[in-house]
């Protein structure tokens, strides 16, 4: 079972998007680490797990997993819309010394849940006994979803299957996914903003997060969690309320005009935290091709964000600002660092 703070690591890329950052990559796992999370997810979705290369896929898996060994545990992202990818990612990761895998339910080709279990999960889980194997369910992302009872019946059968990264907004879902899975199975969050709701709730008791904010801020992030581990619920409470302009970053919906209207521009996971990273000064790089950059709009969004945090509780960007050696109120007021991270005009 899988519980406590878990950074969904971004992949940095150097300034030519085409070459993965090695060195800032060991520096965002140092950071990590160092501020007190449990554990570092490598190559999921905010590690641009769709534009690296399988080579580079496992390269960074690799790497992160020799990093973290005897500090705290490491996730591999291995998920796939084709089975037999999935197998042999798990197969390089299992080798590879990783803690567990995570596997995203197939995406476009849109399984259905009696599919996912008996032609996805299964067989993984099966051909790899000794790993963890936790589904990620976001069918926001992937037009699938494996539904809790077939959930239920994966924990019944794979002793290796006890955890759900839980990423449908649907509270109800899972409430289901407790009644059917029972007390030990772990429902982690997979949406930084409703962490706090998750573990707070009788009927869902999360035990954690898979948090994409904690690139950013890792020591509030896990600081929370382990408050309401404690039952700290009220500093904990607290606590989420001062985290969330950087949790609310995981997309930055504005309005853009065109010559032919207004139309809806989402940034969408990893672009504006990977926009933030790059303005207060850590490794991100630039996103890989088809991400870009942010709209004007967008990128004040952002900025409005981290200045807010900045001006009323400090302490959650202080441990960037030490790790780094960055000045951030400098930083956020500096419009040169702007330029390129935006487009001109839609």
């Amino acid at each position: 079972m899988i519980t406590g703070t878990y950074t969904a690591l971004v992949t940095p890329f150097q300034a030519d998007p085409v070459h993965v950052d090695y060195e800032g990559l060991s520096r965002l796992v140092d950071f990590q680490i160092q501020n007190g999370i449990s554990g570092v997810l490598a190559v999921g979705t905010t590690g641009e797990s769709p534009v690296l290369t399988w080579q580079e896929h496992h390269d960074v898996i690799e790497k992160v997993a020799l990093q973290v060994r005897g500090k705290c545990r490491c996730i591999a992202g291995t998920g796939s819309n084709n089975t037999q990818e999935a197998l042999e990612a798990t197969r390089h990761a299992a080798g590879a010394g990783v803690d567990a895998v995570l596997l995203v339910d197939p995406y476009y080709n849109g399984p259905s849940s009696l599919e996912i279990r008996r032609e996805y999960v299964s067989p993984v889980a099966r051909a790899f006994p000794d790993l963890e194997i936790i589904s990620y369910v976001i069918p926001g992302r992937t037009g699938a979803q494996i539904l809790p009872e077939d959930l239920a019946l994966l924990h019944r059968d794979f002793k290796n299957v006890s955890t759900v990264k839980e990423a449908t907004a649907d509270l109800e879902n899972m409430r289901r996914t407790r009644t059917c899975c029972g007390p030990d199975f772990a429902i982690l969050s997979g949406d930084d903003g409703l962490t706090f709701d998750m573990m707070a709730d009788p009927d869902i008791r999360a035990a954690g997060v898979i948090s994409v904010g904690s690139n950013i801020a890792p020591r509030a992030v896990a600081d929370m969690v382990r408050l309401m581990v404690s039952g700290e619920t009220e500093a904990a409470r607290r606590l989420s309320q001062a985290l969330t302009p950087i949790f609310n970053l995981v997309a930055v919906k504005t309005y853009e005009s065109t010559p032919y209207g207004d139309v809806l521009c989402r940034a969408r996971n990893p672009l504006p935290v990977k926009t933030l990273m790059a303005i207060l000064g850590m490794p991100s790089g630039p996103c890989r091709p088809p991400l870009g950059k942010m709209s004007e709009k967008g990128i004040h969004v952002v900025l409005d964000a981290a200045r807010k945090v900045w001006s009323e509780t400090p302490d959650i960007l202080e441990p960037a600002a030490e790790f780094f050696n960055i000045d951030i109120e400098a930083r956020l007021n500096d419009p040169s660092l702007l330029k390129s991270l935006y487009y001109t005009g839609y």
